[in-house]
């Protein structure tokens, strides 16, 4: 184990048609996973990660599922290196591929968790308010809590993702009314980002106890490795620890920025971004350059991460 070492895995909104598929064409590891995922799910997840259409990627459960199982072959592919982290944690979703990487579950529940969390995501906003989410750039977060108070209806901070950029997430109309304030606020930039709900919300309510008690219902055993948790921005060492964290994540902050900070102040030097994108490397730039970190989403960017760790 490398006690200097980060694992960190990307969420929702990191994904593309295309993703994994290098993987698929260089490595039998990643054969393997795909067909198993394809299997367990019983639909054509290699197909839609790597032809998609988009607007399919996109639906929530069953981006969540390709995600995961990208994420989970680049992490085989370091193991099978033996190279291990000595701290892992996940954005939003990539919370569960981090769950995996600590071994409290193993691929096929992992996989069924994601997809179960992704429908119960879905069906938990009522028709007529679908909700979205809009990243907001160069606002102060106090004066973000403000706007979200001032609009009518469901309007919350989201993500901290780090200290320029904060995600609000509720109902569209109130979204839309923030977005303008925002503008007029002087942010630099907002934009709506591509998920297909209002996650971190309130929204999400629905979804809380029915996911808590799929969890419950599942064989969960203690992080093998020290797993930060996003709604806590502290280490998680139990599964009572787990099952409450994921359960708070569905309507509560992402704590992006502590989590990284927390990771700093443990030793961490380098950090490897395992998943499609580098969202998450972008980030860390900005929360803590001197951490090192590199991104892991195909053949090339698997060796140059190898040759700098």
């Amino acid at each position: 184990m490398n006690n200097n070492l980060a694992f960190i895995f990307p969420g929702q909104g990191s994904q593309y048609v295309g993703m994994g598929n290098n993987f698929y064409e260089k490595y039998d590891i990643a054969k393997d996973y795909f067909n198993r995922a394809n299997k367990i799910l019983d639909i054509d997840l290699k197909e839609i990660c790597f032809n998609g259409p988009e607007t399919k990627l996109k639906e929530t459960q069953n981006t969540q599922p390709a995600i995961f199982t990208v994420s989970v072959i680049g992490y085989q592919l370091l193991k099978s290196k033996d190279i291990v982290p000595g701290v892992v944690a996940g954005h939003s979703l990539g919370e569960y591929s981090a769950l995996y990487a600590a071994e409290v579950y193993d691929f096929e529940t992992g996989l069924k968790l994601v997809r179960k969390r992704g429908e119960l995501m879905s069906k938990a906003v009522s028709e007529g308010s679908k909700g979205k989410m809009a990243a907001i750039i160069a606002l102060d977060k106090k004066k973000i809590e403000e706007i979200c108070s001032k609009v009518k209806g469901v309007c919350q901070i989201a993500n901290i993702n780090s200290p320029l950029q904060i995600v609000i997430s509720g109902e569209d109309k109130a979204i839309n009314q923030a977005i303008k304030l925002a503008d007029q606020s002087g942010a630099k930039k907002v934009v709506e980002l591509k998920v297909s709900s209002a996650f971190h919300s309130k929204l999400m309510e629905p979804a809380k106890k029915k996911l808590a008690e799929y969890i419950n219902s599942l064989d969960f055993k203690n992080p093998q490795i020290p797993i930060i948790a996003n709604s806590t921005a502290d280490f998680v060492n139990t599964k009572s620890e787990i099952v409450n964290a994921l359960k708070e994540q569905l309507t509560n902050p992402v704590r992006w920025v502590e989590s990284m900070e927390l990771a700093g102040i443990k030793g961490i030097e380098k950090a490897v971004e395992i998943g499609p994108g580098r969202v998450l490397k972008t980030l860390m730039r900005r929360i803590d350059r001197s951490i090192k970190t590199y991104n892991l989403e195909d053949e090339v960017s698997l060796k140059k991460t190898v040759n700098k760790i």
